[in-house]
């Protein structure tokens, strides 16, 4: 395969184990900042003529790795590059992807706008964050393909735990498309948080049709972020008479002490990937990634 891999300074590590799955070269770029914050970018080997993987997550200080983006992939193009992969594991503003209110920026469409300028001619995500538009390919004008790492979870879940009459759950119906992927993982039945009015001021929230008392639940979602909803759910749940509790996401971002306020919850454990480096971060999407590269 005639493909090389660059890392940006978010994603040094994913990059190198995508280039070794693939037994393909890893390019060093060096990474540094001037005194008054500007960016200095050097690749440090000749891209001419060759196919690059360029992976960069946007996660935490997504402007910065965004800029760090558009700046690399313009000086891989201006360098003789052939063709510039984008591979965005965890792709920054995907949630405004329409007008909520007058005069919002529909940032989404800037930001695919600006990735496709630049000079990307494929575009690789991992679990994007999509909510009313149902395929990548929608946005980009550019070919694009919608990875997901919950397979890998899944598979994760099923090698690391014992659990007993296991009953998947998703948190809202968003997260159903996640849910149904990981029970057919584990060959399990899997099921939906509803909120269920009770009266005009009273609000329950249950599962969709099945009952959780008594099972071990695994919980899947894209996205922890403060991690308060999934605090919440874990605590519904528990009350409904739930036993052991796995939560497994694909982004952990865990903000403000996610992991603490799961764990007070009632959380047994919280499962991730690398699209985001953190403590929970025990699945690597490396070997998905680098399948779907092998199989252009």
């Amino acid at each position: 395969m005639s493909l090389v891999i660059i890392g940006g300074s978010s994603a040094q590590a994913l990059a190198f184990k995508v280039a070794k799955e693939l037994n393909a070269p890893f390019i060093d770029c060096e990474y540094k900042k001037f005194p008054d914050g500007e960016k200095y970018i050097r690749v440090e080997e000749d891209v001419e003529g060759k196919k690059v993987a360029l992976v960069q997550s946007m996660y935490l200080t997504p402007d910065e790795y965004l800029l760090e983006y558009f700046l690399l992939v313009d000086n891989l193009k201006d360098m003789g590059a052939r063709e510039i992969i984008g591979v965005i594991p965890y792709f920054a503003y995907a949630r405004q992807d329409a007008r909520f209110k007058p005069g919002e920026a529909l940032s989404l469409k800037t930001i695919v706008s600006l990735i496709e300028k630049t000079g990307t001619d494929k575009v690789f995500t991992v679990d994007m964050h999509l909510h009313r538009v149902e395929n990548v390919n929608r946005l980009f004008k550019i070919p694009a393909k919608n990875l997901t790492a919950i397979p890998l979870l899944g598979e994760y879940v099923k090698k690391e735990f014992i659990l007993h009459d296991t009953l998947v759950i998703g948190p809202d119906e968003e997260a159903e498309q996640w849910a149904k992927t990981m029970a057919e993982t584990l060959g399990t039945e899997y099921d939906i948080l509803e909120k269920k009015r009770l009266s005009a001021t009273e609000v329950e929230i249950a599962p969709r049709e099945l009952d959780v008392k008594t099972r071990d639940l695994v919980i899947v979602d894209d996205i922890i972020s403060t991690g308060g909803t999934l605090a919440k759910t874990i605590e519904v749940l528990k009350k409904k008479g739930a036993k052991k509790i796995v939560a497994t996401c694909t982004h952990p971002v865990l903000v403000e002490n996610a992991l603490k306020r799961i764990y007070k919850a009632g959380g047994d454990a919280v499962i991730g990937t690398d699209t985001i480096p953190s403590p929970v971060s025990y699945v690597s999407v490396a070997p998905l990634i680098a399948e779907a590269l092998r199989k252009l």
